[in-house]
């Protein structure tokens, strides 16, 4: 991209490079991305349990992958404990003093995520303990400094790495591509474009050059076998 403003300097009179005002914007990103091992979310979890909207806060943000706003606004009407699954739709912001909610920036964004069975389960106790919880509510009444506080205590009290909330995203992440799964599946469920999630996740994902290599070494190795085939069957036949 740069060569090509570079060249639009050069003969079309362009003033200045966009490209390189904005930098190497995927090397940055990928130097500020940190992420969990699910050893290490286990750790900090059972740091959390004695406070348990935090544990259920964590989890979702954890095992689901969603952003911390999308997470702040889920109330019941958003979860169906039937097919388990969990719709996300808004988002939560407290601006000057007062609770903004916020609809999805992308139609990607807009999607609805599957819960493992054990999430759904603990969803299911996180609302019984609400004396009178209506639909519309709020399960996770609380703001982002608070989460923040939370994951200050939990890493204090475990030794686990400070990493931002936003971190756990890039932590599910992590978590899925070292689980096999491709990117466009990856990006349904986090609600990214897939050529984001390629840009942002990419050296995380391993190289299949060796497996590449040795799948082409065994057809090499077929090929030659069935020609060598041919050929002593031709020989045979003269006889």
């Amino acid at each position: 991209m740069s060569s090509i403003f570079n060249h639009a300097i050069r003969y079309y009179d362009l003033n200045v490079n966009p490209a390189k005002k904005a930098g190497t914007m995927g090397m940055e990103e990928s130097k500020e991305m940190l992420f969990w091992t699910e050893e290490e979310y286990r750790e900090f979890a059972v740091a959390m349990m004695d406070k348990p909207l935090s544990y259920y806060a964590f989890e979702m943000l954890y095992w689901c992958g969603i952003r911390e706003g999308e997470m702040l606004e889920l109330t019941p009407a958003d979860f169906d404990f039937e097919n388990k699954t969990v719709t996300i739709n808004k988002s939560y912001q407290r601006l000057k003093g007062r609770d903004v909610i916020t609809t999805p920036k992308t139609k990607k964004r807009n999607r609805v995520v599957k819960m493992p069975e054990f999430l759904s389960e603990e969803m299911q106790d996180c609302m019984k303990q609400y004396y009178s919880l209506k639909p519309n509510d709020r399960i996770f009444p609380v703001t982002k400094h608070y989460l923040s506080h939370e994951m200050d205590r939990g890493c204090k009290e475990t030794g686990v790495k400070r990493i931002r909330i936003h971190d756990l995203r890039h932590s599910h992440v992590s978590l899925l591509i070292d689980m096999g799964f491709t990117v466009l599946a990856i990006s349904d469920r986090v609600g990214h474009e897939s050529e984001k999630i390629t840009y942002r996740y990419a050296h995380l994902f391993p190289s299949r050059q060796t497996e590449m290599a040795e799948r082409l070494n065994s057809k090499r190795e077929e090929i030659q076998a069935e020609e060598n085939l041919y050929e002593e069957n031709g020989e045979i036949l003269c006889q």
